[in-house]
């Protein structure tokens, strides 16, 4: 008998093979050595069954049969990576012994157990629980593997977190779609992160710009020049400012008060993945998603980076070496003249900017590894350039200034100077590069509140006043979402915090984890809820009209950031032991069922209460806060996808998940009766060398496959075999034979 080790992808399983295994035979699904037999999942090979699995009147969306709440969540072969499971299950049978080799974080824990409990594999369990993929960590954590039943409490909570979202999701979209008779999703982190962008569109939309004036004046003491702000109470009218700018100009003055004060910067926090993915959004523009592709594949791929799904920014005691080890590698690296000027002295136990073992859970900051980084493509070199030099800048001493606060009088007119004198770079200078290039690209002027020249004043002599002028102002509103300071509001339930400190308090009440955050805005964005305009997050006419509806129904907590994060920090909670998964999920169960009642006593939305009109598919503009006005995206009277009888002309209900549209014909195809929400299910009339008729469509949406037939493959040959829907969100069609 062997051992049975599962990798969460077969990248991640190659890279362990060659190091446990390295003459392993390759058999494409799987390695096989003399000890260990190396296999992988694909991402979920195993998810929770839908409702019609628990009873077939489900097929049909009906507000009374809500809610659904399963007594025993059913587990189902993912159709599309079913052979990978079979695989495992026939090698788990030559095996004595398992090991978890999943990503070490709650999803990889969940992938493993799913396969575990769908295959009742008996054996024992052991789990490598490593942080990077070098050969040397691998080879260490084989030697230190852990038991299995020491991560009991992380497999609780990832499967609660799976079945809460089941039931929220399952059960508040299919009730507020029936019941508004429009598509609506809903789910337990995307609901509360949807209402942050929504309520921020509406203080946008409600802000009121003020006009007020500044007055500037420039002031010299012998060959020093600087500019001064006038200190008083907000200045509204323009014949006021300019009195006080008319006063002063060509005046003499007298330096009221003259502070300096030496100040260090330290060096900004090791990345966790939220703020990596908030700087390449900041810097780069690069989504959430993208990000965490990039930095996914640096590390399985390149192995140039440690594991980056983490949510700490520090070390610990053990991680010190290994820092020393990937510094000394970057010496024969473009970074040679930056390690040149490290202090190995500055990064050590002691420092507890860096070595904080308790802010450590499962995973350390993410850090370069010894492993020299080579064919990293444009954007992959860009992130790995961003994780180098925030490493690199922990061996640097801080930047150091002078502060000069100078209080400035002239005709008993007040004006604040403060004036930020460079003494020495410190670790900034791993940025001096590129913040000349980013002025030049701006097209940037120095700035005089930060200046590297000398500067001082004598407080005990006179200035004059140069010059002064009054300069139009305009408030400004909050600035729209981008991704970046999305992913910041998420991680603190919305809560605006600027402190470290409390950031990371916070941490553990966010919504979702760094894992999932970039996922659940390109959820959101998927269901046609928000949209990009350049960097800015926009909500669309659709996304309004779920939070209202939400809220109008009177589950405001669904819509609530804090609450949810109070969920999520539970499930760590769970994870450590420290509190219980079953009573979590009956407050989960409670949670849906008060969700569905509530709906059911709420109005449909309608014109006569809530102006429905059918969108067009045009705009419809912005709308003034503090109005009613919400248009639905409505389906046609004549369409009544909740009938138990299809209407003439009409093929069945629309297979894509969570829809509930019904299939009709058109000219060329035939497409869903809710294309205008969205849904873009269409089957092609002519495909594969045939004109498809109605019966053969309609096995195709409720069977996924049609008899045997003869067929043209794209390439022009004529086989013998049947349609297949390869894709329930498409429509897209293949040929098995």
């Amino acid at each position: 008998m062997k051992t049975l080790v599962i990798a969460e992808k077969p990248d991640m399983g190659r890279n362990i093979a060659s190091v446990i295994e390295p003459g392993a035979q390759n058999k494409r699904t799987y390695l096989e050595g003399q000890t260990y037999i190396i296999t992988w999942a694909i991402g979920h090979l195993i998810e929770l069954a839908e409702p019609d699995l628990y009873d077939p009147k489900y097929k049909k969306w009906n507000l009374y049969d809500l809610p659904i709440i399963p007594e025993i969540f059913r587990l189902v072969p993912n159709r599309k990576t079913k052979d990978q499971l079979k695989v495992i299950a026939e090698l788990s049978k030559r095996c004595n012994l398992l090991i978890n080799a999943c990503d070490a974080g709650r999803e990889g824990q969940h992938i493993f157990s799913l396969i575990q409990r769908h295959l009742k594999l008996r054996q024992p369990v052991k789990r490598l629980w490593i942080s990077d993929l070098t050969s040397e960590t691998i080879k260490q954590g084989f030697e230190q593997l852990r038991d299995g039943v020491e991560f009991e409490n992380l497999t609780k909570a990832a499967r609660a977190r799976s079945e809460a979202d089941w039931l929220i999701g399952m059960n508040g979209s299919r009730a507020f779609t029936t019941r508004h008779n429009v598509l609506l999703s809903v789910g337990r982190v995307q609901t509360p992160v949807l209402a942050l962008v929504y309520d921020r569109q509406k203080e946008i939309e409600a802000f009121s710009s003020l006009t007020f004036y500044e007055v500037k004046a420039a002031f010299q003491q012998d060959q020093t020049i600087y500019q001064g702000l006038w200190q008083g109470e907000r200045i509204t009218s323009k014949e006021q400012a300019e009195r006080i700018a008319a006063k002063v100009r060509e005046k003499s003055g007298s330096i009221q008060k003259y502070e300096v004060k030496e100040t260090k910067e330290y060096p900004f926090k090791l990345f966790d993945l939220t703020l990596l993915q908030r700087e390449a959004n900041s810097k780069y523009s690069f989504p959430a998603k993208k990000t965490l592709d990039l930095a996914q594949a640096l590390y399985e791929k390149h192995k140039v980076i440690t594991y980056p799904r983490t949510n700490s920014n520090y070390v610990t005691e053990a991680n010190i070496p290994e820092m020393h080890k990937a510094l000394s590698s970057l010496e024969h690296t473009p970074y040679r003249p930056f390690v040149q000027g490290a202090d190995r002295n500055r990064v050590h136990t002691r420092n507890k900017h860096i070595c904080n073992p308790s802010r450590v859970e499962d995973h350390h900051a993410i850090l370069p590894t010894s492993r020299k980084a080579g064919n990293l493509s444009a954007d992959e070199q860009k992130l790995y350039d961003l994780i180098v030099r925030r490493f690199l800048s922990h061996f640097y001493p801080p930047a150091e200034y002078k502060v000069h606060t100078v209080l400035t009088e002239v005709e008993q007119e007040t004006f604040k100077t403060t004036i930020k004198q460079l003494l020495s770079l410190g670790w900034k200078e791993l940025y001096a590069d590129q913040q000349k290039q980013k002025k030049k690209a701006n097209g940037e002027q120095e700035e005089e509140e930060e200046t590297s020249e000398s500067f001082s004043l004598d407080s005990s002599r006179g200035v004059f006043c140069k010059q002064a002028e009054a300069k139009e102002k305009q408030t400004q509103p909050p600035k729209a979402y981008t991704e970046g300071t999305l992913l910041k509001a998420m991680e603190s339930a919305g809560k605006q915090i600027e402190d470290e400190e409390l950031r990371d308090v916070m941490k553990e009440s966010g919504l979702g984890t760094p894992a999932t955050r970039a996922a659940t805005i390109e959820r959101l964005k998927k269901v046609g809820y928000l949209s990009m305009k350049g960097k800015k997050i926009e909500i669309t006419q659709k996304g309004r009209t779920a939070i209202e509806l939400i809220r109008g129904a009177g589950v405001q907590l669904l819509t609530s950031p804090e609450m949810t994060g109070q969920w999520e920090k539970r499930l760590n909670e769970i994870a450590r032991g420290q509190a219980s998964d079953n009573t979590f999920m009956k407050n989960v169960e409670k949670f849906a069922a008060m969700i569905v009642q509530q709906v059911k006593m709420q109005p449909k939305a309608d014109r006569a209460s809530f102006d429905i009109k059918e969108d067009t598919g045009k705009s419809t503009g912005r709308k003034k806060a503090g109005k009613s006005n919400v248009t639905v995206r409505s389906v046609p009277a004549k369409i009544d996808p909740q009938a138990s009888n299809p209407q003439p002309g009409s093929i069945g209900t629309c297979p894509r998940e969570g829809c509930g549209g019904t299939i009709f014909m058109g000219k060329k195809g035939y497409g869903c009766s809710h294309y205008k929400d969205g849904c873009g299910f269409v089957i092609w009339k002519n495909s594969f060398g045939r004109s498809l008729t109605d019966t053969q469509v309609k096995m195709l949406t409720q069977k996924g496959r049609t008899r045997k037939m003869k067929l043209s493959t794209p390439g022009g040959k004529e086989v013998e075999g049947k349609l297949v829907l390869l894709d329930r969100e498409t429509g897209k069609l293949g040929i098995e034979t």
